[in-house]
């Protein structure tokens, strides 16, 4: 038996340990725990409650313990463009404020009356996203501009985490870049936009790099949880984890890392930060050892996510009420779960009505099925009135919507792709695969599904020497799982 390494992936709606070990070559991977992420409302905003995903923390490293397998170490990846502030003394002195909250409406102005634009994507790389870190910043200066002065350091929601547990303070490369304040080609804070924004420029420190040790768990940590272990970097946001596991063999393989949000794009050697690059919406996001991630962020299962909740009687947050909506079915008469609502848009094969997945309005409705049935409406398409219509047309708006970011990922890059390798929890929905296959009419490669905690174990394993590169890694993880391939049916093709 082969040492275990614990990744401690949080994502928008759970957080999950799942212990790790190499053994013959493969990665076997055992969920120990998994806790609820939600959100709360605070002074008027949606803020993460991360003293219940701290607790959440804590107790999967107890069961570590119950089960008597001992981690050699422990990384943690979350999403990624929210942060806390620190005071002094190393407190919280702000809330966790979701990047879905409306703080940020209208900032993008203020910001880009300082920096236009096209002078920031210049210096970032980085897709243009009202919720970035760099309009929540802003945000906050306008709202309690007494936090940022009495703030003594930033860190990104991993960040945080990994300071709890170890009292060691490192704000990580990956999730720092999407912040839009780090400078793709010098791979640090861009301490221009730094001091023309008039953001202190204390709060923003060296960054380190997915396989740097953290440290030892605090003493009064290791006295919880019942044992001590080494806290390593892994890409900490998710994404970089993820991105880490694709099995890709060649050049012309598009990735898709499909869960909350969908991200769709290439790894590359050098930022593309072109004006080109800018009015397609394409990021630079930065990946381990510097690879960058040049990717366009899509609407992902959220819709989906929300659509259930909603159908099930479940406000997504808390104290907000849900819209009236009008369907063949009334909240509270059955549970839906996933398998439901495929099997109803496969009933549903021939409703064509599709909405943009990637317009604002489907960000934080109160109600995403009015919002779904509205966009058609005022488009001039069909309603749909059941449960199966409503879910064909989500899922053929997601589909629509990688279509189209691959054929500007060709124009952008000269490539013709022939293979999209999806990841995430996003893979098992073999209907969404399809489809995706039908319409970018090339061949869909679903799997891992597990790929943001083998990316986390993967940089765990490099880092204790367990394994020599990447390209190692990616042979486990191709041996590890079977991966499903879709074939594009040009009969059902998506226009």
């Amino acid at each position: 038996m082969g040492l275990y390494y614990l990744a401690i992936d949080i994502g928008a709606s759970s957080g999950r340990h799942i212990l790790g070990h190499v053994q013959n070559g493969r990665m076997l991977l055992e969920e120990i725990h998994r806790f609820e992420n939600r959100q709360v409302r605070r002074d008027v905003h949606d803020c993460w409650d991360v003293q219940h995903l701290w607790q959440g923390i804590l107790d999967g490293l107890k069961i570590c313990k119950t089960l008597g397998k001992i981690p050699a170490s422990v990384g943690i990846d979350t999403w990624a463009v929210d942060f806390v502030l620190l005071g002094e003394s190393g407190d919280r002195i702000s809330d966790a404020v979701a990047y879905r909250d409306s703080r940020t409406d209208g900032i993008d102005r203020l910001v880009e009356a300082k920096i236009p634009a096209e002078e920031l994507y210049a210096h970032t790389g980085i897709q243009k996203q009202n919720f970035n870190t760099i309009y929540q910043l802003v945000a906050l200066q306008q709202e309690h501009p007494e936090q940022l002065e009495a703030a003594h350091s930033l860190l990104m929601i991993p960040d945080y985490f990994n300071y709890l547990l170890t009292g060691v303070k490192k704000q990580e490369y990956t999730n720092a870049t999407s912040t839009g304040l780090v400078n793709a080609a010098a791979k640090e804070w861009d301490r221009e936009l730094l001091e023309r924004l008039d953001l202190p420029v204390r709060l923003f420190g060296a960054l380190s790099m997915p396989g740097e040790t953290v440290g030892p768990l605090r003493p009064d940590i290791a006295e919880t949880v019942g044992f001590q272990t080494t806290v390593v970097l892994p890409a900490t946001h998710d994404t970089g984890s993820a991105f880490l596991a694709v099995p890709a063999e060649d050049d012309n393989a598009v990735y898709l890392s499909s869960g909350t949000w969908s991200l769709l794009g290439v790894e590359n050697p050098e930022p593309i930060t072109s004006e080109a690059s800018r009015l397609q919406n394409f990021t630079n996001e930065g990946g381990a050892w510097y690879r960058y991630r040049y990717l366009k962020n899509i609407m992902g299962l959220w819709m989906i996510q929300s659509i259930r909740r909603e159908l099930n009687g479940v406000d997504y947050v808390e104290g907000k009420t849900r819209a009236e909506w009008t369907l063949d079915v009334t909240a509270g008469e059955r549970q839906w779960t996933f398998p439901d609502l495929i099997a109803s848009a496969e009933g549903a094969a021939d409703f064509e009505s599709i909405v943009d997945a990637n317009d604002d309005a489907f960000l934080a409705p109160d109600s995403m099925i009015a919002a779904v049935q509205k966009a058609c409406e005022c488009s001039g398409q069909p309603v749909p009135t059941t449960v199966g219509q409503l879910m064909q047309c989500v899922y053929r708006s997601l589909t629509l919507c990688y279509k189209n970011a691959i054929a500007g990922l060709s124009r952008l890059t000269g490539k013709e792709y022939t293979t999209i390798h999806i990841v995430g929890g996003g893979c098992q929905n073999q209907l969404l695969n399809q489809l995706c296959a039908d319409a970018c009419g090339i061949t869909v490669v679903a799997g891992p599904v597990e790929a943001s905690t083998l990316g986390n174990i993967g940089i765990q394993l490099m880092t204790l020497d367990e394994l020599a590169s990447v390209d190692d890694f990616r042979s486990v993880v191709t041996a590890s799982g079977s991966l499903n391939t879709f074939l594009p049916d040009p009969c059902h093709e998506i226009a």
